[in-house]
């Protein structure tokens, strides 16, 4: 079995070949125009080495399966080989001349422990770095935090947007996405799609919602610029999404084709200020959205096959010119007018650059080529998106050293026990208090015989370990005696009546909730728990909308998700070891009149006098 963290001689000539073509000083150091001049010719002297083919690899961003770039499970290379057409993420880069690849979690089984995807990495730069015109791929990942995070085990942690927005501190934004960006750096991972820049108005909103930092377009903007800031400067290209906006909605792009029906005077004051700012931030790429939004292009094309949107607007109103990086292309919201072969040719000639998770690679390469050979996109429009994807290559460092990974710096940055501290100082700035009647909390001293019962989803990254359960442990960590039942989003009456049953003889309960509507289960659960007289605190461990559906609860919080992090800051802040410091960044509505606000904007209690 080949070692892949062994360069070959080949690929280290290889490579060395292209920093002698690329050099450019130090990651992320502003250039004097003469410099940047010789950069530029340096980088279109490469692109005079490619072939037409090379240039259009350069503009996807596939997926794969398989933790290893050569030797990936049996299971994984007949999957490779049904979907992609080769066995392995090595074949796929070498066939279609790639220019990066993108890892996921879970269904791809790309991702396992730190050290696992350095041997991937290397693997990946391997492959790229044997091509005729060799240079190392862009790769590329979703690691937002919060409820969107694809590395768990062995990774630091930190509070996800919406968490971020509640702590209202621009320090701990830039922080979190410096931790965040050093550790994928560390792991060859050079371009993550992150910060989300929707702004979320509609609290029904059922892809962005926590993902969002909040309702105020202002904050969001301060917010997302921070945060590009912090990845940047850690080496790794960010990226604002979902550009023109998708805070909006109440359909998801994945399944549909939402219609954003700001006017444009609504759209300059709620959609672009995050972007704006992003962009002032220097943001290395932009994500396009697949909705339709009239105001900006009554044509009504999605988003990222607009010209109007992403040339018009983005690049000329906006001033934008780095990359413009398709939301993925299997999604059904850009898939609804055009065939597989034209939809990433129409997103090219919309502005786009990068072609992200072709749902059939050899198809949609094809069709680009195709478009080439006949003319329909210039060999100068290509070199155009090229070109702007190897300045972000060569600013974060992969043009001018090698871009093969250290298992010993994985081991000494991943996962770091300073990391770990900051997160978790973090998350405890972001747990928001909403209610606490007659001083409920933090608990009393005698208050040590705990039931934790609820809504219990699956970590993001880890479905072995649930809410329920790992909130009940870190409160055993902080001295209680605590027992614990998941009960679920939708609990029948004989596991509320288990529930209730379990709560006897408890000093307090405190019942987590996810998603309640008017119509949910869990409002039963909650009004049972409190008919018993026993003290309850409620925790949203998902949207900070829930506390709307509940009643007279004594007292809730909001964690704004469920990772290990944000549950241990919340049981810190109900046992009284730090203050709840966290002030809501959206706004919520009574669920019996939604035109009246329950809580605004801001809101946040303290346990201080």
């Amino acid at each position: 079995m080949q070692d892949d963290r062994s360069p070959s001689r080949r690929t280290v000539l290889a490579c060395a070949t292209v920093v002698a073509a690329s050099a450019t000083g130090l990651v992320g150091v502003t250039a004097t125009p003469a410099v940047a001049h010789r950069r530029e010719h340096r980088l279109k002297k490469i692109i005079s080495r490619m072939s037409i083919e090379a240039k259009i690899g350069q503009l996807f961003v596939p997926y794969f399966y398989g933790a290893s770039a050569t030797s990936p499970s049996q299971f994984d290379q007949d999957r490779n080989l049904r979907e992609l057409g080769v066995r392995t993420v090595a074949e796929l880069i070498a066939k279609y001349h790639l220019g990066g690849v993108i890892y996921f979690s879970g269904w791809t089984n790309n991702i396992q422990n730190p050290r696992q995807i350095a041997d991937l990495t290397n693997g990946v730069q391997r492959a790229s770095l044997a091509l005729p015109t060799p240079i190392p791929s862009l790769i590329s990942i979703d690691q937002e935090h919060g409820v969107n995070v694809r590395i768990g085990s062995g990774a630091t942690q930190l509070p996800g947007a919406m968490a971020l927005g509640a702590g209202r501190s621009l320090r701990d934004a830039r922080t979190a996405g410096r931790i965040s960006g050093t550790e994928l750096a560390t792991l060859g991972i050079h371009q993550n799609f992150a910060p989300v820049a929707d702004v979320n108005v509609n609290p029904a909103n059922p892809i962005i919602n926590i993902r969002s930092f909040g309702a105020d377009a202002r904050e969001v903007g301060r917010m997302v610029a921070a945060q590009v800031t912090g990845y940047q400067q850690a080496g790794v290209a960010a990226c604002a999404k979902h550009f023109p906006g998708h805070g909006d909605t109440g359909q998801d792009s994945h399944t549909d084709l939402p219609v954003i029906t700001h006017t444009r005077e609504e759209w300059d004051r709620i959609d672009a200020p995050p972007f704006k700012a992003a962009i002032a931030a220097g943001v290395d790429s932009i994500m396009t959205a697949h909705l339709q939004v009239p105001a900006l292009d009554p044509s009504n094309e999605p988003a990222t096959l607009s010209p109007t949107i992403l040339q018009g607007v983005l690049r000329d109103e906006l001033g934008f010119d780095g990359v413009i990086v398709t939301d993925a292309l299997n999604m059904h919201g850009v898939r609804t007018k055009y065939g597989d072969d034209r939809v990433p040719v129409l997103a090219l000639k919309a502005g786009a650059d990068q072609l992200l998770f072709p749902p059939d690679i050899d198809v949609a390469y094809h069709g680009v080529l195709d478009a080439v050979r006949s003319g329909e996109i210039t060999e100068d429009r290509l070199d155009e998106s090229v070109l702007r994807i190897l300045r972000v290559k060569d600013k974060v460092g992969l043009l001018s050293g090698s871009p093969y990974i250290s298992p010993k710096e994985v081991d000494r940055v991943v996962g770091a026990r300073t990391h770990r501290l900051a997160a978790a100082r973090i998350a405890e700035r972001t747990t928001t208090l909403l209610v606490n009647q007659d001083e409920a909390l933090p608990l009393r001293r005698g208050q040590k015989k705990l039931l934790v019962v609820g809504a219990g989803p699956a970590f993001p990254t880890d479905d072995t370990r649930t809410t329920v359960p790992e909130l009940a442990r870190a409160f055993d960590e902080l001295g209680y005696r605590t027992t614990h039942l998941a009960t679920g989003r939708a609990p029948d009456g004989s596991k509320i009546d288990e529930a209730v049953a379990a709560a006897r003889g408890r000093d307090a309960v405190v019942v987590t909730t996810d998603n309640v509507d008017a119509t949910s289960a869990q409002r039963t659960l909650v009004s049972r728990l409190l008919a018993t007289g026993i003290p309850v605190v409620h925790l949203a461990v998902r949207n900070p909308y829930d506390i709307a559906h509940l009643g007279n609860v004594p007292a809730s919080l909001v964690s704004y998700c469920w990772t290990e992090v944000e549950l241990r800051a919340a049981a810190r802040v109900i046992a009284g070891r730090v203050e709840p410091r966290g002030k809501l960044p959206v706004p919520i509505q009574r669920a019996d009149d939604p035109a009246k606000v329950l809580f605004r904007s801001g809101h946040g209690l303290s346990y201080a006098p």
